[in-house]
């Protein structure tokens, strides 16, 4: 990733890719401590527009602000500095990474006097699970790590220590033969996979789990609200593992995944062991939707040109 041609902004500054580095005794390396978004922008109908920009960032700020971590920089300068981000970097699609973090000020737990810094940088990214998976679907494990409890780590925010359980998670499940993790919480129901919220259909009803230790995920808002717009049941419960085995589909939601369906969980087909039709249709709606074709939701999308 380091070695690259184009542009990353940082704290205010756009400089070469390749000088965009931080020192090795940055704080937030050695204790994880600060807070990221990941956008995606697609060049669509009327041309390039980022997905849910202002949700991303009102997200961010509120991260920050959980974390207790000073955000010197307005959402409008984050805002523009994203729409240059693709266009300094020659994008008409992608995928953007703010990322707030804490400086080599010091060391030390408490990290007073720890300044804050901000990157922004932008790259051509296709699909997260590969393409195979929006088309085929994917394979996935309930993982032997529980997700946090909200009283060990708040889960409201996007925070970048979070993604330790994550990361132990889904090299767990790719060690196994699998393609992703699906992680209970500290009660044992069903919380998320390791970077995307997730859905079953049952009965033509549309369930997911109760976004409790789960990230509150904007492409899951977003899903939701096309599911419920072409007239579908969608309701949030308690989740069961086995309930999981039992559904008639079950898909994936998030920036990177996208909207990906699960045809196996834990060497158990679902379904018919492919993706389903209520899969199918909110999948294609979401796309259209991204790529500006819905003229209903064109107030998500943020014109790079605006």
């Amino acid at each position: 990733m380091q070695d690259r041609q184009g542009e990353i902004w940082l704290d205010g500054r756009w400089l070469p890719w390749r000088e965009a580095t931080v020192h090795v005794l940055t704080h937030t390396l050695h204790y994880g401590y600060g807070c990221f978004e990941g956008l995606r922008a697609y060049d669509g109908d009327g041309g390039t527009a980022i997905f849910r920009l202002d949700d991303h960032l009102r997200r961010l700020a509120d991260s920050a602000h959980i974390l207790a971590i000073d955000l010197p920089w307005s959402r409008a300068e984050i805002a523009d500095a994203c729409r240059q981000a693709l266009a300094r970097n020659g994008l008409r699609s992608g995928y953007l990474r703010p990322l707030l973090f804490l400086g080599a000020e010091k060391l030390g737990v408490d990290p007073a006097g720890a300044a804050s810094h901000l990157m922004i940088a932008a790259w051509s990214w296709d699909t997260y699970l590969g393409k195979q998976a929006l088309s085929r679907g994917i394979r996935a494990r309930v993982a032997s790590y529980a997700r946090h409890h909200p009283n060990v780590q708040m889960c409201r925010a996007k925070a970048i220590s979070a993604y330790a359980n994550s990361i132990l998670a889904v090299r767990e499940a790719r060690r196994d033969g699998y393609d992703e993790a699906i992680l209970l919480d500290s009660e044992g129901y069903v919380a998320e996979a390791s970077s995307a919220n997730l859905f079953l259909v049952r009965d033509g009803e549309l369930i997911e789990p109760e976004i409790v230790t789960a990230l509150d995920g904007i492409t899951r808002r977003s899903v939701r609200t096309l599911a419920v717009d072409l007239g579908l049941t969608v309701r949030g419960k308690r989740l069961t593992r086995d309930e999981l085995y039992c559904a008639d589909e079950v898909f994936l939601t998030g920036t990177a995944a996208e909207l990906t369906p699960v045809v196996d969980i834990d060497g158990r087909r679902i379904g018919d062991g492919r993706p389903g039709p209520l899969t199918r249709s909110l999948q294609a709606r979401y796309f259209d939707c991204v790529h500006g074709r819905l003229p209903a939701y064109a107030h998500w999308l943020s014109r790079t040109d605006a």
